[in-house]
This record gives C-alpha cells, sequence and structure tokens, in this order.
C-alpha cells in the first residue's frame, strides 16, 4: 500500500543523504518502525528488517522498498530478537546482501496492560526479555558492522561528501521517567533499554559510532493509540488534554527525529535521549488537582485561590 512521502518524511531533508547505505532494523514492520525505515530508503538508502512473522515482515519490505526506484528492502521473518544465533544471522544476511551495515534500529518492543497483582513472573520477564535482552542481543550482532561503517565514514565533524555511518538507535519510553501504573514490567525493561544505548555511546563513541534513544509519546494510528480511542473515547481525550501541544503525535514526527540523529546534523550527539512527546512527561503532575485541571487552568486566566501562602501575618 503506498503511503504519500509527507505521512512520513518532512520536506527539508534533501534526497540522496543516506545514498548507498544499509539500515538493520528490528521490529521494522510495525507501525512507528516501518516508517522510520520507510524515510531511510526515499532518501537513498537500503534496508534489511526484521520480524517474528514471516509473511508480515515480507510483505512490508516489499511495501517500503515501492517509496524510491531501484532500492533495495530485505524482510526476513521468522527471528526472535531472544534468540542471540537467529539475530546474528540475520545481521550476517545484511550485510552479505546488501554490502554492510550503516544503521541499526531496535525497534522490537513488547507492551500490554497489567497491574503488578496481576502480572506474573513469566509475563514481567516475557517483555524483559523481548524489550532489554532483545536490544542487547540486536546491539551485539550490528556493531562489528557499525564499527566498520564509523572507520568507513569518519565522524570528524567537517562536512562529509561520502556521509555517515556507524549509527544506532534504541526506542524507548517515558513510563520510567514519571512513574504509571499497569506498566512496571514495561518501565523496568525500557529503564535497561536506555542504559545499553547510554553504555554503547561510552565504550564504541572511541570508534566513532553514536548511539541514541528516541523516545515517542502517543502516536497518531498507533496500536495503543488506535485502541484506547475504540475503548474509551473520554481516555483518549483527557490523555490529549495532558499533551502540552494539545494533539498526539505523527508517525512522521518520529521518522524526521530518525532521520535527523542518523544524518550530518547529528554527528555530535551522542549518549543522548531524544523525547518525540509534545511535552508530555513534563506533565504528570499537572492535574493532581481538580480545581487546577491542566492545561484549562492555565487558560482560563484565573488566579490560584485557596493556598496559602506561607507568608506570616503582620500584627
Amino acid at each position: 500500500m503506498s503511503v504519500p512521502r509527507q505521512k512520513y518524511l518532512s520536506s527539508v531533508w534533501r534526497d540522496g543523504i543516506f545514498a548507498d547505505k544499509v539500515l538493520f532494523c528490528t521490529g521494522g514492520a510495525g507501525t512507528i518502525c516501518s516508517m522510520q525505515v520507510r524515510a531511510f530508503v526515499a532518501l537513498g538508502g537500503n534496508a534489511c528488517i526484521i520480524g517474528r512473522n514471516v509473511e508480515k515482515t515480507e510483505k512490508g519490505a516489499e511495501d517500503i522498498a515501492t517509496v524510491r526506484s531501484g532500492s533495495k528492502v530485505i524482510g526476513i521473518g521468522g527471528v526472535d530478537v531472544r534468540d542471540p544465533k537467529a539475530l546474528q544471522a540475520a545481521a550476517d544476511r545484511c550485510a552479505k546482501e546488501l554490502g554492510g551495515i550503516d544503521f541499526a534500529i531496535a525497534g522490537a518492543a513488547g507492551n500490554f496492560l497489567a497491574p503488578m497483582a496481576q502480572l506474573s513472573p513469566n509475563a514481567f520477564k516475557t517483555v524483559m526479555d523481548i524489550d532489554a535482552l532483545g536490544s542487547y542481543n540486536t546491539t551485539k550482532a550490528v556493531l562489528p558492522y557499525l564499527v566498520e561503517s564509523a572507520q568507513k565514514y569518519k565522524n570528524i565533524g567537517s562536512s562529509q561528501p561520502t556521509g555517515t555511518g556507524g549509527r544506532m538507535i534504541f526506542i524507548s519510553a517515558t513510563f520510567h521517567y514519571k512513574g504509571q501504573p499497569l506498566q512496571a514490567h514495561v518501565a523496568a525493561a525500557k529503564a535497561a533499554v536506555d542504559q545499553i544505548s547510554h553504555s554503547v555511546a561510552i565504550e564504541y563513541g572511541p570508534y566513532g559510532v553514536t548511539s541514541n534513544i528516541i523516545t515517542p509519546g502517543p502516536i497518531a494510528n498507533t496500536e495503543g493509540v488506535e485502541r484506547l480511542s475504540k475503548t474509551d473515547p473520554k481516555s483518549m481525550k483527557a490523555s490529549m488534554k495532558r499533551i502540552p501541544l494539545g494533539r498526539y503525535g505523527e508517525v512522521k514526527e518520529i521518522a524526521d527525529a530518525t532521520v535527523y540523529l542518523f544524518s550530518e546534523a547529528g554527528s555530535y550527539v551522542n549518549g543522548n535521549t531524544l523525547v518525540v512527546d509534545g511535552g508530555q512527561w513534563r506533565t504528570s503532575g499537572a492535574s493532581e488537582s481538580a480545581a487546577w485541571q491542566y492545561p484549562d487552568f492555565l487558560l482560563s486566566g484565573a488566579a490560584v485561590e485557596g493556598v496559602k501562602s506561607g507568608r506570616k501575618s503582620k500584627l
């Protein structure tokens, strides 16, 4: 299914900036990751997407390849990121068929809602294994290729006619920043993912490799948001009010963040977390009082009343 370019990429990017480069992406057939890969391919690159579902992954690769004539996109299904041998085989196949691996996205993830009282040890372990262990396994599989790319396309701060290489992005979440019910398993897993990325930045920065995190907020037309809008429209409206920009994000905005970090513009960004959520995580305590609902109270211009100032009255 053809997707209009404006749905996955802003017009500010120059065509060809990823010419002859290769992206390896786990979870590449997913709603967000597929658009990240699509943007990369549209700007001149080739890609390999990894997934557990063979049909979905292979069809996803075929669809992504349509964004640019002559592009090469491989879909390798039947790969579980919890299996390091399967991931290594996929990375090796990608490098062999496409000529190397210059960029990588660790995007495979698992999630469901459950309070700790209903969260079994096995369920907790499953999310930890997919997100944290899966990200680690992906890292181990691609790092030798990223080091090779970084040495070929050196990160020296000046403009390089051959482009950039040797960069990795991890997909995370904000649950462990602010705390959130029903997400103990995901918060723990994403906290681990963040630390894996930081370790790559520290240990492989000297080789020229950069490692950063993209943390999406609620993104329109994704599975999680669609589920919320269908089951509880009131909750959906309330969640939008907690976002300073007053709307859900677009997949294009995550893809744009990806292009930035992979492009020459992001050459000196390493060990960082780019939160793309419209400012939502900053408002976690904004609506604790029913009297001062965010953002309605701010927009009303009303004075804060009924709160003691702490000053002592003069006799």
